[in-house]
């Protein structure tokens, strides 16, 4: 495979490893026992071997050498890349396949292909070093490729224990998000009521950002996938500030909370940028949330600035409180009725669902454009939800807005120019080169991950922590899933999962932006981030987020 000269730099770059990870023997240090977010005695009740298990972190161990690791046995792990791509995901089984070739040179690890559906379908193949060396420090998953089937029944489970078995496995790392993780849980608890003898580990992994909190910091590809949104918003920033003449509306991926969108604000200073957190928290109707960006728009006009950019949320529609309330019941009425709708001809189901919903809820579905309400009830995920990111939510609110300033134009409230381009950034950011930062992260929590293992302990997820300090300094360890987990309606029916991280209205991240943001409205204040740099001083290159920035030091 020819390799560019970009590709052929980073396969020499090496991922700084905290330091205790470092040389010699590592041990496990207990915390406290723990306890879930919410919903304490339900998650307790569905996780009766793996719920209370004590945080871990790292520690080098006492008078120990690296060829003390060489007296263990050798290790066999299998790792699955599970769900959507994210930056960084070969480096985290770079890491591992390091970390348990470090505990013993004849240990082996096993990747099973596309995903959870690999491992119930026994489609493997062994990870050597050769093979791995292609993909160190490059972005992607197609190592061994990711799937989103969820590992849920007791027949799936038996199914890869099979394999498990068969390959001497005694050890599976579940590499995805919120759900794969939740899904790591469900199956770790299994194999440890049946005593299968199968430690099962997660790895955080999203670019939505929202699968963190006190213990989790950050999930590896958020850093990565914003970097490289910011560049391209950038350098549309520069287009629209050069030409004056176009109003750039940009979707932004990240369903279900708003951290890419605050985070590409706070990198490149928009006129406008929507947080769905906010829309719901001020209870805002469609309507307002376009009278908002139709009253910068022709306040801009005002001072001669026929042009801005506005930042979108793909999940926003999500978070309006009626369209909220309307997406609930109709997830739960196809749930329930997805045999009767699937027989109701295309052009009498609008019908068909408005009789079914409630008073109010309908109302709101029959005041929606009908490709939007048409949407609505189509193309579920795996989950029964809404596909949001199919749901062009720039347009709609283009088009509102231009509705809008037709009609302040008529009342004379009004006199600019109102012309629209519209983007969608999602695919583009989720399998780039990973930054500095990110491989680092990745690398570590593959050898954590390792680390994990040889500790014997399952239901963990690898975790590392102090992540604005530089990486030789981050403090690797492990926290038990269960501790992240509440009670969800999931295809009508209440299922344990891991909370999902919102945008916190009152943490500094957002208070930063609140700050800002009228004076970026009225005033052209586009900064051009630029492209990811690998090589240079560290200011430029090893930097954090912003939004992890602000966590950790506040304004």
């Amino acid at each position: 495979m020819k390799k560019s000269a970009l590709q052929q730099a980073r396969a020499t770059y090496q991922p700084k490893l905290p330091v205790v990870l470092t040389g010699g023997a590592v041990e496990a240090i207990a915390g406290q026992p723990t306890e879930s977010v919410a919903n304490q005695a339900e998650i307790k009740e569905l996780f009766p071997n793996t719920y209370g298990l004590p945080e871990l972190h790292f520690e080098k161990k006492q008078n120990s050498t690296r060829s003390a690791n060489l007296e263990a046995k050798p290790i066999n792990v299998g790792v699955i890349l599970s769900g959507g791509q994210a930056p960084g995901g070969h480096n985290v089984i770079s890491g591992l396949f390091d970390g348990i070739k470090k505990i013993h040179r004849d240990s082996r690890l096993y990747g099973f292909l596309m995903g959870p559906g690999g491992f119930v379908d026994h489609k493997y193949i062994e990870l050597t070093a050769d093979y791995i060396d292609q993909y160190r420090n490059t972005g992607g998953f197609d190592i061994i490729g990711s799937g989103r089937t969820k590992l849920e029944t007791k027949e799936q489970f038996d199914k890869g224990l099979e394999i498990l078995r068969e390959l001497n496995i005694s050890a599976l790392v579940i590499i995805g998000g919120d759900d794969s993780n939740t899904n790591a849980a469900i199956l770790a608890e299994y194999y440890k009521a049946i005593n299968a003898g199968v430690q099962v580990i997660g790895c955080p992994k999203t670019i939505d950002g929202d699968l963190k909190n006190n213990v989790i910091e950050t999930s590896f590809g958020f850093d990565t996938a914003t970097k490289v949104y910011s560049e391209v918003i950038g350098n549309i920033q520069r287009d629209c500030n050069s030409a004056k003449k176009y109003w750039h509306f940009i979707k932004l991926m990240g369903r279900s909370a708003s951290h890419i969108a605050l985070e590409c604000a706070l990198q490149c200073q928009p006129n406008v940028c929507i947080i769905s957190e906010e829309v719901e928290e001020k209870n805002m109707t469609l309507s307002e949330v376009v009278d908002s960006i139709a009253d910068v728009v022709a306040r801009r006009a005002a001072n001669g600035d026929n042009y801005g950019i506005v930042l979108i949320p793909e999940g926003l529609i999500e978070f309006i409180p009626a369209v909220k309330a309307l997406i609930a019941e109709l997830n739960d009425l196809l749930a329930a009725k997805a045999a009767d709708f699937a027989t109701v001809e295309a052009d009498k189901q609008r019908e068909w669902v408005i009789n079914q919903l409630s008073e109010a809820n309908a109302a709101t579905y029959e005041s929606l454009p009908l490709g939007v309400a048409r949407q609505l009830t189509l193309d579920r995920d795996p989950h029964g939800n809404v596909q949001v990111s199919l749901i062009e939510t720039e347009k709609l609110l283009s088009e509102m807005v231009a509705k809008r300033l037709d009609q302040m134009k008529a009342d004379g409230k009004y006199n600019g120019k109102f012309a629209a381009q519209h983007h969608f950034f999602g695919y583009e950011g989720r399998c780039a080169d990973p930054s500095n930062f990110d491989a680092d992260y990745c690398y570590g929590l593959g050898y954590t991950a390792a680390n994990l293992i040889n500790a014997g302990v399952t239901g963990y997820m690898a975790s590392l922590r102090n992540l604005t300090l530089p990486s030789v300094q981050w403090i690797p360890g492990g926290i038990p899933v269960t501790m992240m987990m509440n009670m969800e309606r999931r295809h009508g029916a209440m299922k344990p999962v891991i909370q999902k991280a919102l945008v916190k209205l009152d943490a500094a991240p957002f208070k930063k932006f609140a700050s800002k943001r009228e004076e970026w409205a009225m005033n052209t204040c586009y900064t051009y981030p630029g492209p990811i740099q690998y090589f240079g001083p560290a200011e430029v290159c090893d930097q954090p987020s912003q939004t992890l920035k602000l966590e950790n030091q506040g304004l």
